[in-house]
């Protein structure tokens, strides 16, 4: 693909929103994930939001995106993840 023909430019930050069920290692299972691809992040760029009746966490990763295959990787973990049920 063409840099020139994505609507992203990079280097940027990326809001990604990851949800699974509430536990207590969700969160930083995803942090652990996202520092493998991103050193930048930490926990100060997440935000978590629990579902109405706490069943679900809904995470909230702010992403440095270095390029279009970064933000591929990303995603790919984050999907493939056990305990991840979307990724958006």
């Amino acid at each position: 693909m063409d840099p020139k023909d994505s609507l992203i430019e990079y280097p940027s930050d990326f809001p990604i929103k990851v949800m699974g069920a509430t536990h207590v290692d969700f969160a930083p299972a995803i942090v652990e994930v996202i520092m493998q691809l991103d050193p930048t992040f930490h926990e100060g760029k997440m935000q978590s939001r629990p579902s109405a009746k706490g069943n679900y966490t809904g995470l909230t990763v702010t992403v440095r995106a270095t390029s279009r295959e970064m933000l591929d990787d990303v995603y790919r973990a984050l999907s493939t993840h056990h305990m991840v049920k979307m990724v958006l």
